[in-house]
C-alpha cells in the first residue's frame, strides 16, 4: 500500500529536481536517486511499498512540472521562467509534449522506484527486530 505522506514529500521534491536540475543528466539521475531513497525511507514498511510510494511520487512530479512548464511558456511569466527554465526537453505545442512526459514519466518511476525501493528495505530492516 502506498505510504500517501512520503508520496506528497517525494512529489515536491520530485517537482524541485525536475524543475532545477534540467530534463537531463547526471546530477538530475542522482537527484531522482536520493529522492526516491528518501520516499523509500519514509514508508517504514517494506521494498515493495518504499517502491510504489516512490513511483507515485515520480510519476505525479512529472506531470505537474510539465503542467508548469506549459503554463509558463503559454503565459510568459517571467517569475517561473527563473524558476523553472531548467525544463528544456518540453515542446510548446499540447500534443508534441504528451510522448516527451510519458517518456520522461517511465524514466523517473524507474530510477525511483528502485531507489524506493531500496530505501524501503533499510527502513524495514531497521525496525525488524
Amino acid at each position: 500500500m502506498v505510504n500517501w505522506t512520503a508520496a506528497a514529500i517525494g512529489f515536491i521534491l520530485t517537482v524541485l529536481v525536475e524543475s532545477y536540475m534540467g530534463f537531463t543528466g547526471t546530477v538530475e539521475i542522482i537527484g531522482l536517486i536520493v529522492v526516491g531513497f528518501i520516499v523509500g525511507l519514509l514508508t517504514r514498511e517494506d521494498l515493495w511499498n518504499g517502491m510504489y510510494s516512490a513511483i507515485i511520487a515520480g510519476a505525479a512530479g512529472v506531470v505537474i512540472t510539465a503542467i508548469i512548464f506549459m503554463i509558463m511558456i503559454n503565459t510568459n511569466i517571467a517569475f517561473l521562467t527563473a524558476i523553472f527554465g531548467g525544463i528544456v526537453g518540453f515542446s510548446v505545442s499540447g500534443l508534441n509534449v504528451v510522448p516527451e512526459v510519458l517518456i520522461k514519466m517511465i524514466y523517473c518511476m524507474i530510477i525511483m522506484g528502485i531507489a524506493g525501493g531500496v530505501g524501503g528495505y533499510i527502513s524495514r530492516r531497521k525496525h525488524v527486530n
